[in-house]
């Protein structure tokens, strides 16, 4: 049996590109088994690659057969939500995020529209409580979200981003430039509203880890080839637009992205840098 669904059977995957699959399914050493195989089983759905592959003839043999895998569905929520060795930062990133939306849901916030004062006890960056002697306002914000959406959006670009950075950059450097960017984002939030401001939301971060990538890419510190740079350039950059492109609401905290992105691009030089002098020191 073929564990290939229907043609007509969605997969997790249904929304992803024809150009994001492919590059999953074409490069399994950098990214969870389950990820790739959705994505494999996604192309199949769309008929652009085989659903049946010829397989040789099996010996029978006396030892007892394996157990039966997981759905697929059922292995790709554990790599989105289970850290491993190899894939821990992305996750735990991703969890806490929820776990504090619905640790606010569970405590009587209306997390649908949730207010002001709510907010501001979960740790907004809260301009008149965070300059005088909260700053710690400043990182606690990148994990409060003002609601569903607010959440999904966010924690939908941290898995992209997340997915595609951390094979690249190891999970201490993601967490660390999530964390950082963030703070950049809410000083600079800060700095922009000088009448005050109630900010939440990981969107610094998200920019931030953009700007990572980006500097990353331009200076050529990774050792990818260059066919695989001009691709993951060219997601980043399709992805970045798009983001600032749907910031049209009001309440959107633009100086939070600009100061997320530029943090970004800082520190992914500083990344660059120290990867470059490996190199060179290996040469």
């Amino acid at each position: 049996m073929s564990d290939t669904p229907p043609a007509d059977s969605p997969t997790p995957l249904a929304a992803t590109s024809e150009a994001e699959l492919f590059y999953l399914a074409q490069h399994p050493e950098r990214y969870p088994a389950p990820l790739v195989h959705a994505a494999t089983q996604e192309l199949q759905r769309r008929g652009l690659v085989p659903t049946e592959v010829p397989r040789p003839a099996r010996r029978r043999s006396s030892l007892p057969s394996a157990a039966p895998e997981k759905p697929v569905v059922l292995r790709l929520l554990q790599t989105l939500f289970l850290p491993t060795r190899r894939h821990w930062a992305t996750p735990v990133l991703l969890d806490i995020n929820l776990l504090v939306f619905l640790a606010m849901a569970l405590t009587g916030v209306a997390v649908l529209h949730p207010s002001g004062a709510a907010l501001v006890a979960w740790g907004s960056n809260y301009s008149p409580l965070t300059l005088p002697g909260q700053p710690w306002r400043l990182l606690t914000s990148c994990f409060v979200h003002s609601g569903p959406g607010h959440l999904l959006l966010n924690a939908s670009s941290l898995l992209l981003l997340g997915t595609l950075a951390e094979p690249l950059l190891g999970g201490r450097r993601l967490l660390l430039a999530y964390l950082v960017c963030g703070v950049g984002g809410s000083l600079a939030s800060l700095a922009w509203h000088t009448g005050g401001v109630n900010s939440v939301g990981a969107s610094g971060s998200i920019f931030g880890l953009y700007g990572v990538q980006l500097a990353l890419l331009l200076t050529q510190a990774l050792p990818l080839e260059r066919r695989e740079r001009l691709t993951l350039l060219f997601f980043l950059l399709f992805f970045l637009v798009s983001s600032v492109a749907g910031s049209t609401d009001a309440h959107i905290d633009h100086a939070a992205h600009a100061g997320g992105l530029l943090t970004g691009l800082l520190l992914g030089g500083l990344y660059a840098a120290h990867f470059l002098r490996q190199h060179w020191q290996r040469a």
